[in-house]
């Protein structure tokens, strides 16, 4: 009979080496959506947006002064929400 692994060390490592990836996913997508956001529509993409009208002003103008801001802000409490749920769903919760 094959002998199965029990080895609490390997299970922690294993689970270790999961919750690390997931942090890793979460802030590289994180990330990417800032850059996109901010560098992305705030100054590549603003003559694109410029026809587009939000608030007396154009779109890319308002990403690049208050949009990327409140998208900062969002992404900062999805990555605060989504840490605890992970932190919960790996047994390292505070």
């Amino acid at each position: 009979m094959a002998e199965q692994s029990t080895n609490p060390d390997a299970k922690v490592a294993r689970d270790g080496a999961g919750y690390w990836a997931a942090n890793i996913r979460m802030i590289i997508i994180s990330l990417v959506i800032w850059a996109l956001v901010s560098f992305g529509f705030g100054i590549l993409l603003r003559p694109l947006l410029a026809g587009i009208e939000v608030g007396g002003t154009d779109l890319g103008f308002w990403f690049a002064q208050q949009g990327s801001i409140l998208v900062f802000l969002a992404l900062i409490f999805f990555y605060a929400w989504r840490m605890n749920k992970l932190d919960k769903e790996y047994g390292v919760e505070e």
